[in-house]
């Protein structure tokens, strides 16, 4: 008994043994099932938050402009013939075909509820039309432009919309996200910049104050059927939302006294200009050739911060793409290796230095993050521009935030003259997009 007792146990546990590593090889292949699957599907309630992008590095020098305003915002009125230009270059030697389609987005940037048929009078999926090759330059690019709205497409309806540009049957190969807004202009947006904050007094910052006027327009709850952003010099990363206003008058709301309106003053954005290689352009300390290209060697930058406020007239972040001898500076113009550099002592270990610009689509990534060289002293970088006139700055960005600053490298001057945007947006109850119904702009 005892020896069948033995042998019993011997092979139970044999067979608990098997059935524990098959459980355990089950368990894994689930686990790798379950992880391809979070992988490949979003998180439920996740959307995509659009924004003026580039995707492929064949792509340069992607603007979003008002015809014949190049110094405004990108946003046009839904009843006038104002156009928006969508103008980018490719690092090719023949025209490739392009296509584009147009999406509509909420207040926030993401894809609207709307169908194309609900928001566009025309066809969706259109070929890009302008192309241009360069003309004598030493990188061989082709220019490409589209104009909006044209014949074979306008808008229906108010409110953000995003520019998806692809090759032609790759509508899954995104080359470039170019956003830009139509207003309907049913309110007028009166706003006004301060320097006496809730939170100083003519030192660091600037306080927005305005009102959203609306004597032939109904807006019935302003609490839940309006979305406020407001923006200075365009960048994305301090932009707020308001929703409550201070008051409510006859047919007008007031926006006043609000701390999220107050904004860092920050300092005039730096600027330097290469229109040509006869000579050196403003702030270039060198202008040389090295097969292939032309390289620009700018001076060196100094932290701004703690110093005396200089003013300075800039396009508050904009740049605008000029050769001095060209005829058409979009196809004449060449592009040249830039290099930055900024003095700083040693590394920041809690967080990095960006450009910030237009140039720089006002992003905080690869392309824009200054790289610290122990040897020089100096934090660098090396980009690949078209000639023209630039505006940038460095802003400090702290590890896990959003928000960046320009107080440590720039300082913050109450004097500076920034760039404040205000876009009011509606949804009435039961509606699936949201309407811009005006904007206001204001500038110190």
């Amino acid at each position: 008994n005892r020896l069948i007792f033995r042998e019993y146990s011997f092979y139970l546990s044999f067979y608990d043994y098997f059935c524990f590593i098959t459980y355990c090889t089950i368990m894994m292949r689930l686990c790798l099932l379950l992880l391809c699957f979070l992988t490949i599907v979003p998180v439920k309630g996740q959307k995509k938050i659009y924004r003026t992008e580039v995707f492929d590095p064949l792509i340069q020098t992607l603007q979003v402009r008002v015809e014949n305003a190049p110094l405004y915002p990108p946003i046009i009125s839904l009843q006038s013939d104002d156009r928006i230009i969508v103008s980018f270059d490719q690092f090719v030697d023949d025209p490739q075909y392009l296509s584009y389609s147009v999406i509509h987005c909420n207040a926030d940037w993401t894809r609207s509820g709307l169908s194309e048929l609900e928001y566009l009078d025309g066809f969706n999926n259109r070929p890009v039309e302008y192309s241009e090759m360069s003309l004598s330059t030493y990188r061989n690019y082709i220019h490409y432009k589209i104009v909006l709205p044209n014949e074979s497409m306008r808008f229906k309806v108010s409110g953000n919309y995003v520019v998806i540009v692809y090759p032609e049957d790759e509508p899954d190969k995104v080359l470039l996200h170019a956003c830009f807004s139509i207003s309907s202009d049913q309110v007028s947006v009166p706003c006004r910049i301060l320097t006496k904050t809730d939170i100083d007094y003519n030192k660091a910052h600037q306080q927005i104050e305005f009102n959203v006027q609306y004597p032939h327009y109904d807006i019935r709850s302003p609490q839940t059927e309006l979305k406020i952003y407001v923006s200075q010099n365009n960048r994305r990363d301090n932009e707020v939302l308001i929703t409550h206003p201070l008051y409510v008058k006859s047919r007008e709301l007031v926006y006043a006294h609000n701390k999220d309106l107050i904004f860092e003053a920050g300092n005039e954005y730096r600027r330097f200009e290469m229109v040509t290689t006869k000579y050196k352009g403003m702030r270039v300390a060198e202008l040389r050739y090295y097969d292939p290209y032309f390289n620009v060697t700018l001076f060196p930058d100094f932290p701004r911060a703690g110093k005396n406020y200089l003013y300075d007239q800039t396009q508050n972040g904009r740049f605008t793409i000029r050769e001095s001898d060209a005829v058409d500076s979009d196809l004449e113009a060449d592009y040249f290796i830039v290099h930055f550099s900024l003095d700083y002592d040693k590394p920041l270990s809690d967080g990095n230095i960006y450009l910030e610009g237009e140039f720089t689509h006002d992003l905080f990534n690869d392309r824009s993050q200054m790289i610290y060289n122990p040897d020089t002293r100096r934090y660098e970088k090396t980009l690949f521009l078209k000639q023209g006139a630039y505006n940038y700055q460095y802003l400090y960005l702290p590890f896990g935030q959003m928000k960046a600053t320009p107080s440590l490298i720039e300082g913050n001057y109450v004097d500076t003259k920034n760039e404040y945007l205000i876009k009011v947006y509606h949804r009435v109850q039961g509606e699936r997009y949201d309407r811009l119904i005006g904007i206001g702009r204001c500038i110190l």
